[in-house]
Parts: C-alpha cells; structure tokens; sequence
C-alpha cells in the first residue's frame, strides 16, 4: 500500500500489504524463526548493507510476518512508514529516546504507565519533561519558546475523553521547529487519523482496538520514514520487537478491525444517551453527546466518536464501586477495545 492509496479503510485491513505466500495461504503465516539464511556473502551484504530489501534477523524486525503487518499498518493510518513493537509502551519509550532528548511536553491526561516513565524515568536520564493540563495550553508557546522538540498528548484522553486540537497544536509546535506525537489508541484509525492533521507521528497500543480480542500485546509507531528510520536502533537495541506469532496474529485482527469499531461506536453512543437521562449518573464523558464539550471539535477532527465512555455515579466512591460490581456483561477488568465489554474504575487501575 501507498500512502496516497485511494482504496477504503476495509480494503486496506484486508489486503493492506504485498507478501504473497508461496504456499497460497490467505493468511499471513508465521515465520517463526530468529535468523534467515543467504544463498551467497553478496545476497547477504546486499540486505546488511541496505542495498535490497530482504529477512535477515527477527530482532532487528527484518522478518516477512513483521514486514507485512507493518506495511498494513502503515496504510490504515496514512503513514510512509510503520514499526510494530511489544507493547505500546515499547513504543512511545523507543520514541521518546529518539526524539523527546532535548526536552518533551506532555499535554493533558495520559496513560498512568506514560506518565510515570516521563515524570519519573526519563528525567532520570536528563531528559527534561514538562507536563500540562489541557486546560493549560496557555503555557506551550512558553515551554516550546524554551526549547522542547516533541510534543507528546493523547485524544480523546483516558479516562475523561478530553478533546485535544490536532491541528491546531501541530501548527504552533511546528512553528517553534517541534515535532507532534499522538497516541491514537483510544480513537482507532477507523475513528482518527492524526498524520491527516498535521501531527508527525502517531503511536498505538495495538493491545486495544487493533489487536481487538484481549489475547496479544503489541505497539506501533507510525510516520514518514525520515523521522522513523532513526527509531530502528533504539527498537533493535532495547529488544523490543513484535514475535513473528504476533504480528501475525495483530494482522489477522486489522482484518476485522472497520467493523468491529463501527458496532463498538453505535454501542458506546447508545450507552452514552441512556445513561445521559439516567437519575443516579450525574455526569457522562462521551464525544458523541451534543452536550459534551468536545463535540463540536470531535465532529471536525473524528470520522466516529469511539467505544469508550466514562460516567460520574451520583453519590460516593463506594456507590460507584457497586455499581461496576453488579454490571452483569461488563467484565470487571483494565483494558479495552477488545470484543467483551469491561468496566473499571480508574482509581483502582
């Protein structure tokens, strides 16, 4: 797939990479093997040297289940280029050394794990992180002024599904010569896709929506392959490769991946509503709801307002606790985007 593929969304899960198995298989086989064998020195030292394209060493990611589901990747969110990791973690860690090391900002609520490695692991490294509410955007021309190069911020955000302006925040980090990452994991690119605007990378835990049926762990970074091309060693040197039964397993769930998140957005917006007239919820946060504030700006930068939703039970800590243990179709349990419908409350993950 190209970047400019005029193909839809549906048809790029499906036959969104080039790998063609000799063997005729439908599916993306696993080729579970640490190392791949050269008929001669010089078809390896073509490969090693970067003069053709080739499998040389899972590690390093050059691996025919690894190549395939990155380039699918790369086409559902409109990117150049796609890397696949371990978690998503592995991920935003990869690209946060290569690019956050002259100073990053985070901006609005973040995913507890991410927050903690850049308010308490990286500036362990001296890497300087400035975090701000999104309610404090006042703030980044200063911090940016200051000299930070990444601006870091998920949207919708977890748990309150804060609305962050993708565009206009990739032209003011832009003019100060930074660059933007989105984590998109909660909208899907079947919802959002940042790279259309104006961000410059976008990040996944493709344990959620991508993956879809809570039973792998995986991540993705996604961009041009100028920006991405200096991840790869961080990637091959932390150790933090996709397996190949992964990757095959991640390409074989982006097959479903449009219609799973359609139902899961009709759903979660008939939640939403019912629970918007109930008695004992005093607050709901969904994009969906005319009477959130982030509506207006989730028409214009969302193609669907997404499966998740938070609400605010009238009473105490307790009664909300009650509520999430008498849920009879929820599981109680961290996570989402997967086929089961969870609930949790965000004080206890």
């Amino acid at each position: 797939m190209t970047q400019n593929s005029t193909q839809g969304l549906s048809t790029r899960s499906i036959h969104g990479h080039r790998f063609k198995d000799a063997h005729g298989s439908p599916h993306l086989p696993v080729y579970d093997t640490t190392t791949f064998a050269f008929t001669s020195t010089a078809d390896l030292l073509d490969v090693t040297d970067g003069r053709k394209p080739g499998s040389l060493y899972t590690r390093y990611g050059l691996n025919p289940s690894i190549f395939a589901l990155e380039e699918t990747l790369a086409g559902l969110e409109g990117a150049e280029m796609a890397w696949s990791f371990c978690s998503g973690m592995a991920a935003e860690t990869a690209l946060f050394l290569t690019h956050g090391r002259e100073g990053m900002i985070c901006i609005g609520d973040a995913y507890g794990g991410t927050l903690e490695l850049l308010a308490s692991q990286l500036p362990l490294l001296g890497i300087k992180t400035d975090l701000i509410l999104g309610s404090e955007l006042d703030q980044l021309d200063a911090l940016l002024a200051a000299g930070a190069k990444l601006v870091f911020f998920e949207t919708p955000t977890n748990p309150t599904l804060e609305l962050l302006d993708i565009r206009a925040i990739s032209a003011k980090a832009h003019a100060y010569g930074a660059w933007v990452a989105v984590d998109n994991t909660f909208a899907s690119p079947v919802n959002q896709r940042p790279l259309e605007l104006g961000a410059d990378f976008v990040v996944h835990s493709a344990t959620k929506y991508l993956g879809g049926h809570s039973d792998l762990t995986a991540g993705a970074l996604l961009g041009s392959k100028e920006l991405l091309m200096p991840v790869w060693n961080w990637r091959k040197n932390l150790g933090s490769m996709i397996a190949p039964a992964t990757a095959s397993l991640l390409a074989r769930s982006l097959r479903t991946l449009v219609v799973r998140v359609r139902q899961q957005n009709e759903s979660a917006q008939r939640i939403a509503e019912a629970m918007a007239g109930h008695p004992q919820v005093s607050r709901v946060f969904y994009p969906g709801l005319a009477s959130f504030p982030g509506h207006r700006l989730a028409k214009e930068q969302m193609y669907g307002f997404g499966g998740m939703l938070s609400i605010e039970v009238a009473g105490s800590g307790e009664d909300a606790t009650r509520v999430a243990d008498r849920l009879q179709l929820f599981a109680l349990a961290p996570s989402l985007g997967g086929a089961e419908s969870l609930v949790t409350q965000p004080c206890n993950t």
